[in-house]
């Protein structure tokens, strides 16, 4: 499925209009043409990259899925990969959406690989921004990658939200709390890395396409580009300092159980000392020998006595040292 724009002197003249009519539009100077194509077949691509005398490479990394984050430029037009992501609200689980972009002095050709991307809110954006639709294709190119990176930041904004909801569970007694911070702290980890495989490479993109050699950003829109670029990089160092702090949470859980277990490990010891104390005397007092109190009964008194004494003694001591 085929989705059209068409912008004449930066103002939107004509929607939806076929495929077909793009190379026409495109004969006029003042003519600025956004065509998606939403999960398309290789024939149907190759047809449109023929028209637009497109590289093969760039049709080839537009149809294949798990890009990486680049930008790729060739003779007449630049090819860029981007991924949209989403966090799970009940996981943390990472979704990522990718897109292929590419650019040519008049066009802008996205291609959806997932069905679900949020392209109305992408129009929506450039719809709220007429006054800068003079600038063509820059000009959408900074609406889409404008949400995209604003999409990375709420990322990173909920996965932050998640790891303080940990602070709660860290230092719980019951066992099923301290898995669930385990589990939790592994899922956050990983959606974490994920991010930062598409968030690192974005500083690269959005680098580069401000360079003047590429003339793709004009003077008017570079401090738009620039404000995306520092949002890219507050999001990318904002993913590092969370990776840090996730196996800190990591480590702090591992230092709980082990602490927790020196505290049990304690408790056995204390009791079993106090548990020695009977057993040794009533071992002495089991022998088949005459000793102090052998065959009387004030014997079993002393010998019950020294007992409780000892025990009560140990008791307290181990309570005293917090060891009980």
């Amino acid at each position: 499925m085929a989705r059209t724009r068409l912008y004449r002197d930066g103002i939107l003249v004509e929607e939806d209009f076929p495929v077909r009519d793009i190379s026409r539009h495109l004969a006029d100077p003042s003519s600025t043409v956004w065509l998606n194509l939403r999960r398309p077949t290789r024939a149907e691509f190759t047809e449109v990259g023929e028209e637009l005398g497109l590289h093969e490479l760039a049709l080839e990394d537009a149809l294949h899925e798990g890009q990486r984050a680049k930008l790729d430029s060739y003779r007449t037009h630049h090819f860029l990969s981007v991924y949209a992501v989403a966090v799970d609200p009940d996981d943390a689980a990472l979704t990522m959406r990718e897109l292929a972009v590419i650019l040519t002095p008049q066009a802008l050709i996205t291609v959806c690989k997932d069905a679900e991307f949020a392209l109305d809110e992408v129009v929506a954006r450039w719809d709220r921004t007429p006054a800068l639709a003079a600038h063509g294709v820059a000009f959408l190119l900074h609406g889409l990658l404008d949400h995209v990176v604003d999409g990375h930041f709420a990322a990173v904004q909920q996965l932050e939200e998640r790891i303080e909801e940990l602070d709660d569970l860290l230092f719980a007694e019951s066992s099923r709390q301290i898995q669930t911070v385990q589990r939790r702290s592994y899922a956050l980890r990983k959606s974490l890395v994920r991010l930062r495989r598409v968030v690192l490479p974005m500083r690269e993109v959005v680098n580069a396409l401000m360079r003047p050699d590429l003339k793709v950003v004009d003077g008017p829109l570079l401090p738009y580009y620039r404000d995306v670029y520092d949002h890219v990089l507050r999001v990318s160092e904002w993913t590092e300092s969370l990776r840090d702090l996730v196996a800190s949470v990591m480590e702090a859980n591992l230092s709980v159980q082990a602490n927790a277990m020196n505290l049990v490990m304690k408790k056995v010891t204390s009791w079993a000392a106090i548990i020695a104390v009977p057993t040794a005397i009533t071992g002495f007092y089991g022998q088949n020998l005459p000793y102090p109190g052998f065959g009387h009964q004030w014997g079993f008194i002393v010998s019950s006595a020294v007992i409780a004494v000892a025990s009560l003694m140990l008791y307290f001591a181990f309570k005293h040292w917090d060891w009980l």
